[in-house]
């Protein structure tokens, strides 16, 4: 892409800008064109160039004159930079089929099998008396997510995801968003054109966006290919173009009767036309030349701001790739020479502390990609700062991982020490800068849910499962509601109106109702269900329910001192302190009270009686009076403990119709009696519990 010399805007700022009610239609509509040119200039220079020209300031005023500009005389363009915020969200993804198949390549990681290759293709095309020069393209192989960008008369038309092949996603407004896709093509192009290209988050973008996710309580992503996957299939456009993607175009699927001969050709208008291409890619003279490229690329792997996954070689000559043709899966001219899975020896290439739920403060490392027992992990939690400490680990490190218990990812010791103090465990919170308390090996941030991280994460867990099911309110739901300072505290949620959610980007009035509605619906919740919805560390569903039966009303829960509490079958000293501890919080009893004033009423619990007092039953196979959740209410209603494993501290295993073996054998093993569905029945009505069994 050229620099127009005509262009004031493309020039060093500082940049001139005459008063918008000066401006008639025609000098807007000229001042328009100039602005679109320049801002599609300077996407160039910063995205496919690397290379800008003026600074992000300087681009912002450029970009938000245009904006102004367009909005004030009603010129909007579907190919003006502007449209890179995103559209409107859609309920679902679009199937469309593709202008020329996407295939597969065959692939290995042996250069032998590279070499096999060539001598088939050599093969192939002396049989069919070709006599040309037989040279291969070579490219990094992107590890990200393919597309096809479909272009009519130089605009973008189309976009979609590879899918099976044949068809795939239509992601069209989705990719709109990525600034290195051009949507609207430089020089002379082709009425009609499709291009397969590669999505990806490049490596400091995603350490960055991970940082920010991991600071205000999310779950990181796995790796950069996942994170440019889930963006790019979000159903809300205006998500995706808050996430850094960027895309590198590599192959022509249909030049619209161009008539390129070679690739390299391909390679070299492509990056004319204004896509964003690679500068590896080369051409060789033969196999030798490819298998060189695939050992530089591999030296070069970790210098690289994107992951690659090994080369991808091709036969130069169009007419040969004619020539050699495909299978249904795969084309017969094109082979991939992968990269060997990384070993479990990788570099720490972040630190970042993650502010949880209850205000803990945990250490994440953000990893190159590496493979440990067959699994691809790019990430390992570091527990606390102690453990940072014990193992000498920095940011800029070698680390040997291994997986506990061949599931978790943890750093088992520092191979090469490549730094020291550059990084430093946090004094202040990392979102909202309260100092940070130390409690043995822990780290918490000290102000509660006042701190944005654990409000949008206590928020989150209020409304699941766990706590009062409140539909709608997910992750990312609460975020917005967040960011948009609509709720600041929990006892926010009741004073949402309809109104004022249906003004949300994403949200209409149908969705603003039905949220209000699920909102209203949780105001009387079961004792249990609240308790375990405050999210009090520790406290879980199962406790939360034993808790309620033991004391009946959240006001005799709140008035529990340490010993009542561990008084409670399965909470021991250190829970019992953390529940009194929270209840004792003059803010979190607050929050409870506003709770209360905007008209949530937790309700009472039936309290346990004695009659099973000290006695525990586990229950296998299924029972011909009731099921096994009603009987495990019934022993629990009763005083007594239904657990799901036996142990030498089970009394009775009930055993129903169609039971399992191991329960049976573990009984066996703790001489633990087993009794009938009758001898149960039997069994509580001797400890004068009320069994009450439909006739």
């Amino acid at each position: 892409m050229e620099e127009s010399e005509d262009n004031p805007y493309v020039r060093t700022p500082p940049f001139e800008f005459d008063p918008v009610e000066e401006l008639d239609e025609e000098e807007a509509e000229r001042q328009v064109e100039q602005l679109r040119e320049a801002v599609r200039y300077h996407d160039y220079r910063y995205y496919q160039l690397a290379d800008p020209v003026i600074s992000d300031t300087a681009y912002d005023d450029l970009f938000e004159r245009l904006q102004t500009l367009e909005t004030e005389f009603g010129l909007e363009s579907e190919t003006s930079p502007t449209q890179r915020v995103g559209g409107d969200p859609v309920d679902e993804l679009e199937t469309v089929e593709h202008v020329a198949p996407m295939r597969s390549i065959d692939s290995s990681v042996e250069e032998a099998a590279v070499r096999g290759f060539d001598d088939r293709v050599r093969d192939r095309l002396a049989e069919a008396g070709y006599d040309g020069p037989i040279q291969y393209l070579c490219e990094p192989k992107f590890d990200g997510l393919s597309v096809e960008l479909v272009y009519k008369d130089g605009e973008l038309r189309r976009a979609a995801t590879r899918g099976d092949g044949h068809e795939g996603d239509d992601v069209t407004e989705n990719v709109r968003t990525i600034r290195s896709v051009p949507l609207r093509l430089d020089g002379d192009y082709p009425d009609d054109l499709a291009v397969r290209g590669e999505v990806f988050m490049p490596r400091d973008a995603f350490n960055e966006y991970n940082r920010e996710r991991i600071e205000r309580g999310d779950d990181p992503f796995a790796n950069p290919r996942n994170a440019a996957a889930g963006t790019l299939r979000q159903l809300d456009p205006s998500v995706t173009a808050e996430r850094p993607l960027d895309c590198f175009v590599f192959d022509v699927l249909d030049d619209g009767g161009y008539g390129f001969e070679r690739r390299i050709d391909e390679h070299r208008k492509v990056d004319e036309w204004g896509f964003h291409v690679d500068d590896h890619t080369r051409l060789v003279e033969d196999v030798d030349g490819a298998v060189a490229f695939r050992e530089e690329m591999l030296e070069l792997r970790d210098d690289l701001d994107y992951e690659i996954d090994g080369t991808v070689i091709k036969v130069d000559r169009k007419d040969a790739c004619e020539t050699l043709g495909s299978t249904s899966r795969s084309p017969r001219w094109a082979y991939a020479y992968k990269f060997p899975a990384r070993t479990e020896v990788t570099t720490v290439r972040d630190i970042i502390v993650q502010v949880g739920r209850t205000g803990r403060l945990t250490p994440v490392a953000l990893l190159d990609k590496v493979e440990v027992a067959g699994v691809e992990v790019s990430r390992a939690t570091l527990h606390n700062p102690e453990q940072i400490e014990e193992l000498g680990v920095d940011i800029g490190d070698k680390v040997r991982l291994k997986r506990a218990g061949d599931v978790i990812p943890y750093i088992e010791e520092v191979v090469e020490a490549e730094t020291e103090g550059a990084f430093t465990f946090p004094e202040a919170c990392p979102v909202c800068g309260s100092p940070v308390e130390r409690e043995g090996p822990m780290a918490f941030c000290s102000a509660g849910i006042d701190c944005e991280a654990q409000l949008r994460r206590l928020v989150e867990y209020y409304a699941s499962k766990d706590g009062l099911d409140i539909e709608g309110l997910g992750e990312e739901a609460v975020d917005q509601l967040v960011d948009d300072g609509l709720v600041e505290s929990l006892p926010d949620l009741y004073e949402l109106t309809v109104d004022e959610l249906a003004e949300l980007e994403g949200w209409g009035e149908t969705s603003a109702a039905n949220l209000v509605a699920e909102i209203e619906a949780s105001t009387e919740p079961p004792l249990a269900d609240f308790l375990s919805a405050l999210g009090i560390p520790e406290v879980g569903p199962t406790t939360a329910a034993a808790i309620a039966r033991a004391f009946g009303t959240l006001d005799a829960v709140m008035a529990a001192d340490v010993e009542e509490l561990q008084a409670i079958e399965g909470i021991g000293s250190t829970m019992a302190t953390e529940i009194a501890s929270f209840f004792d919080t003059e803010r979190n009893r607050e929050i409870i009270a506003e709770l209360r004033d905007h008209g949530v009423d937790p309700q009472d619990a039936e309290q346990a009686g004695e009659a099973l007092a000290g006695l525990t039953f586990v229950f296998t196979g299924s029972l011909p009076e009731m099921t096994r959740d009603e009987a495990k209410e019934l022993v629990e209603a009763n005083g007594g403990n239904a657990t799901s494993s036996v142990s030498s501290n089970t009394d009775y295993l009930v055993v129903g119709e169609n039971p399992g073996t191991s329960k049976r054998a573990d009984a066996d093993e703790h001489d633990v009696p087993e009794v009938g569905p009758e001898a149960f029945v039997e069994l509580l009505e001797d400890h004068g519990v009320d069994v009450d069994i439909d006739e």
